[in-house]
């Protein structure tokens, strides 16, 4: 079962870009790196195929079977207007293997095509593929045959006028196959619904391929806060404790009905899940095998993620500690982060820590003991060489926390010089980000994300 995987990112580029724009992609997405005073001045073009492609064979001899490659350009800074895009797609690798129809907006000559794109995006924005290449098994072509699209890619705008995409670093590669290809229907995300609602989940998967699949598994992966999946005889169902991982409900079915190329198949009555008083952001994985162990051509399209928000909230809250100590002495300080409910949390996509607990080190004393899942900082944040005696500790909550969730830190702190009244602050953040800042928008109540540990 994929566990964090997110339903359809923007797809992660091949060769040496791969690295630099993922990394990117991660910054575009979650905040902008730079004041509104200060914007940087460079920018990047991208272009974004897709990395591989499985092209079915015909049915009984027949025609091969037609597939889509959506394929489109970016760029970094949202600060610049990027206009004129030209996309060079270059098909001299698919001979013998792959034959391509182009869409209205690219100009074909010899062996590629040079594709039209008036504005290009920026990421972060509402991201779209503007190219779409049909393509198909050649006649001829055998099984096990495979060819590959190479891109390149200019664009008018940026800080120098021109933007080129990285030179050989976009391609797609085009696999000949011959076997099932399961397929699930689409899935349409849920805001707003209640805890208590029952929701029905419509469920539909066809083979697209050009063999029979015979049979099929189904596996459904239901987040904590969704219950009572519906119950079939073909189905084996277990709940997990969460000791590891987020607890779960899960479902293993096997259904034995044989699809042939282009039938479909839906649940003998329709899959509901139910809310549960501490649903909030929750999510059903959902992933089909064929049975047989046949191989399926194209497992991007057998696994979908349904997200399914509840109007919920799960109030945290943090609390420091008072303690005294004569100078030379060693004590432990406890600072404890509480979920108040009702819902629960989790970043069931990312697996990032729900959250931070934060101690700034009262002024006077050293901490020498560091509890499990703290990391020394400086006051900035930055990296500190010493595990202890550092100014700042950022302590580090699992990638979720149910609705009564209390996890306490130990810190043993040394009174070097009595202050009285010394105090040093604790606090609540997101795993990236200021307090406040990124506030927990589930959060009620953010008054309790603050204390302070105060020393003698």
């Amino acid at each position: 079962m994929r566990l964090f995987s997110a339903g359809r990112p923007i797809r992660l580029r091949s060769g040496a870009a791969v690295a630099v724009a993922a990394g990117l992609l991660t910054a575009g997405l979650a905040a902008p790196a730079f004041a509104d005073d200060d914007p940087p001045q460079t920018d990047q073009l991208w272009i974004n195929p897709p990395y591989e492609q499985t092209l079915p064979l015909g049915t009984d001899g027949g025609q091969p079977q037609s597939r889509t490659l959506g394929i489109g350009l970016y760029h970094d800074n949202d600060n610049f207007t990027v206009t004129d895009g030209r996309l060079t797609v270059d098909v001299s690798g698919l001979t013998g293997v792959a034959e391509v129809s182009w869409p209205g907006n690219c100009t074909a000559s010899g062996t590629g095509a040079v594709c039209d794109i008036p504005v290009v995006p920026a990421i972060g924005g509402d991201y779209e593929d503007q190219v779409f290449l049909t393509v198909r098994a050649a006649d001829g072509a055998e099984a096990g045959a495979q060819g590959r699209i190479t891109y390149e890619a200019t664009a008018a705008g940026g800080p120098e006028g021109t933007l080129t995409a990285p030179h050989e670093s976009f391609e797609t590669t085009l696999t000949v196959g011959s076997g099932p290809d399961l397929a699930i229907g689409p899935v349409t995300d849920v805001e707003g619904a209640r805890p208590g609602d029952e929701r029905t989940v419509p469920f539909k998967v066809t083979n697209n391929g050009n063999e029979s699949a015979d049979g099929f598994t189904l596996a459904l992966h239901a987040s904590y806060g969704l219950t009572d999946l519906t119950r079939y005889d073909a189905c084996a169902y277990t709940t997990t404790d969460g000791t590891d991982y987020a607890p779960s409900n899960k479902a293993n079915c096997t259904f034995d009905q044989v699809l042939a190329p282009g039938d479909s198949f839906e649940l003998p009555e329709p899959l509901t899940v139910r809310l549960a008083p501490h649903a909030l952001n929750e999510r059903l994985d959902i992933d089909v095998e064929p049975g047989g162990g046949a191989q399926d051509l194209d497992s991007g399209n057998d696994y979908a993620v349904l997200q399914i928000g509840a109007d919920n909230t799960a109030d945290f809250s943090v609390t420091g500690d008072a303690v005294s100590g004569a100078a030379g002495e060693t004590v432990t300080a406890e600072l404890t982060f509480k979920n108040n409910g009702p819902a629960w949390f989790g970043n069931l996509g990312s697996g990032d820590p729900v959250a931070e607990v934060r101690l700034i080190v009262p002024e006077g004393t050293e901490v020498t003991g560091v509890p499990s899942g703290c990391y020394p900082r400086t006051l900035a944040g930055g990296y500190h060489p010493k595990r202890t005696g550092a100014p700042r500790y950022d302590c580090d909550l699992r990638y979720w926390v149910l609705e009564d969730t209390r996890r306490t830190f130990a810190f043993s702190v040394r009174v070097g010089t009595v202050v009285p009244g010394a105090s040093g602050a604790v606090s609540i953040h997101p795993p990236y980000g200021e307090f406040g800042e990124y506030p927990f928008g589930f959060d009620p109540d953010l008054t309790n994300n603050t204390a302070v540990l105060t020393v003698n």
